[in-house]
């Protein structure tokens, strides 16, 4: 088959064709230079959709939770993008978890996308690739976009720059008010969910939750959100229509109090620094090779400071300097 260049998906992705959108991804989570002009092009079409960024510890049942938003999305006629986040495979790097398995009863209708994405060793929750592939999303017409992070714990954070509206999912018994304060998961929540409220101290988790929130521990925003606790069993939907209108009570929120634009700014901010960190980490990986080796030798000898060799190393580099 043919190579379809990346600039030729642009409009098919536009038009929301499944295959084209599907191959830009796999370019945009590999990296490829080839699709960045795509890429590029795409991000001038998007721009639209609601980001709702789904995170907690594991076992907080996330995947099971955001199956069930979007069943419900569904239901209300709006086209739903799914960004689920893996763990990655210490030996191929790919993603542990399939979207298949995760999302099998919703993976088969046609007006949702699913598309799961491994870390690669990404800190932060998030994957490399993971907003450009929401600006794909976005610019082909899915109207609501989850993304799922990893589940790490302590590294989530990464979500609150990167999503409009931010869901944090505790469950009864992990420990997840110690774990939210430590982690500082708790203050970027625009919403509180407690999942597996069938358990006997589930209250008990709803209760701290809310005490926490009266304490004044979550971030004050400078707006009059308040954020909710909402209580859920998502396997029966118990919770889910509650919590699908608080989401959509967020979004009107955003616009009708102008903290929109400010959200996008935060997240516009984040993508420009991440961009350019990986150009310069590219640029060091390609300069730096031949220095090296020289660089080490003299760390082994204790003739230069590993802080000095680094300094020397960046000079090279900013100089323009051949190894």
């Amino acid at each position: 088959m043919a190579f379809i260049g990346s600039s030729e998906l642009v409009p098919r992705v536009l038009a929301g064709e499944v295959r084209a959108i599907a191959r830009i991804i796999t370019r945009a989570e590999a990296g490829m230079v080839e699709c960045r002009p795509a890429l590029d092009a795409i991000y001038g079409h998007a721009g639209r959709a609601h980001v709702v960024g789904i995170t907690g510890v594991p076992g907080s049942g996330k995947s099971t939770l955001v199956a069930k938003l979007v069943s419900a999305c569904r239901q209300t006629g709006r086209r739903v993008g799914v960004v689920a986040i893996d763990p990655s495979s210490p030996f191929s790097y790919g993603a542990i978890l399939g979207d298949r398995i995760r999302m099998s009863e919703v993976a088969a209708d046609p007006g949702v996308y699913v598309r799961s994405m491994a870390t690669r060793g990404a800190m932060g929750g998030l994957a490399q690739g993971t907003l450009d592939t929401v600006d794909v999303l976005d610019a082909a017409g899915y109207e609501v976009i989850f993304i799922e992070t990893v589940g790490v714990g302590q590294d989530e954070v990464d979500i609150a720059r990167a999503a409009h509206t931010v869901v944090v999912v505790s469950a009864p018994g992990l420990g997840d008010d110690i774990q939210a304060i430590k982690a500082g998961v708790l203050e970027i929540a625009d919403m509180h969910v407690v999942s597996k409220c069938d358990r006997a101290d589930a209250d008990k988790s709803i209760a701290d939750l809310k005490n926490m929130m009266a304490m004044g521990l979550a971030m004050d925003r400078g707006n009059s959100w308040q954020v909710p606790v909402i209580p859920t069993i998502a396997p029966r939907g118990e919770g889910i229509p509650e919590l699908l209108a608080s989401i959509d009570r967020h979004w009107t929120f955003l616009h009708d109090s102008g903290e929109i634009d400010n959200r996008r700014m935060l997240i516009n901010e984040r993508r420009l620094l991440k961009a350019a960190e990986d150009l310069l980490r590219l640029r060091f990986v390609h300069r730096s090779d031949g220095r090296i080796p020289q660089l080490l030798e003299q760390l082994r000898v204790r003739s230069i400071s590993p802080h000095s060799a680094a300094k020397c190393l960046l000079e090279d580099i900013q100089s323009g300097k051949e190894p």
